[in-house]
């Protein structure tokens, strides 16, 4: 196995620490293969079991990785469809090390690629929840690795067609979420179960220390911002003023004062 390679797999035996979470299963002249069983959330909040192994012919990464995908929680086509886009995304990375970054994009898309089962759970949801305009306020406690964070907000309130801010200042990070009430629990799922932060040793995790500071859904004729931006503030009163000009005088009293 090349140098880098073996790097990936000491990396991800790191990543997946926890009790049965990575296990190699041999490693011969051929190669080494591996498995990793995680979970990813569903847009309901139920959790899905994965088991995921890898087997990596020596000439990897230049060559893709033999993959089979598992779960009581899927169905054989689903598990099927889950195992033919994620070899589509290793042809993506080719030459390089993958196995993290086919992990990191199953938790961002599962709900997108697993079949009609997913789409008739997104569609009990919205017809249980009010397809209104809603604004939600979420608190960060910090963020380390700033660049990729916001890629992946950005990329997140994309997807689920969310306007609103990323706003900076100082220490303080709020997130200002508004669109379809589904839209927004969606984004605090992945929020919350996709590694897309690092620790204080550097490696990757998930984000532990974010608060909903407040849900409301807007009134009809209020007007929501038109893109998702992120901002960074010089003052105070100037991230006062953002709230201000969006018509979110009362939410920015009543929440943000006490944080700063």
């Amino acid at each position: 196995m090349s140098e880098v390679a073996l790097e990936e797999i000491s990396s991800l035996s790191a990543i997946y620490c926890e009790l049965g979470e990575f296990q190699v299963l041999s490693h011969s002249e051929s190669g080494i293969t591996v498995m990793i069983q995680t979970s990813v959330q569903r847009v309901t909040e139920s959790e899905i079991p994965l088991r995921l192994i890898f087997d990596l012919p020596v000439t990897y990464p230049s060559c893709l990785p033999n993959l089979s995908v598992s779960s009581e929680k899927l169905t054989r086509a689903q598990c099927k469809e889950l195992r033919d886009k994620l070899l589509d995304q290793a042809c993506k990375h080719l030459s390089e090390p993958m196995i993290h970054d086919l992990l990191l994009w199953t938790e961002q898309n599962i709900n997108s690629v697993i079949g009609d089962s997913i789409q008739d759970e997104n569609h009990l949801l919205s017809a249980v929840t009010d397809d209104g305009t809603w604004t939600t306020l979420l608190h960060l406690d910090h963020m380390r690795a700033k660049n990729k964070y916001v890629r992946t907000v950005e990329k997140w309130t994309a997807d689920l067609q969310l306007t609103g801010r990323l706003m900076f200042l100082s220490k303080l990070i709020l997130i200002l979420l508004q669109g379809g009430r589904s839209s927004i629990r969606e984004y605090f799922v992945l929020q919350k179960t996709c590694k897309v932060d690092v620790d204080s040793s550097g490696k990757k995790c998930k984000e532990k220390m974010i608060s909903v500071l407040c849900e409301v859904k807007l009134p009809s004729e209020h007007k929501r911002f038109p893109t998702f931006e992120v901002k960074e503030y010089s003052s105070f009163s100037e991230l006062e003023k953002e709230f201000e000009v969006a018509g979110l005088s009362d939410i920015f009293t009543a929440f943000v004062p006490s944080l700063v």
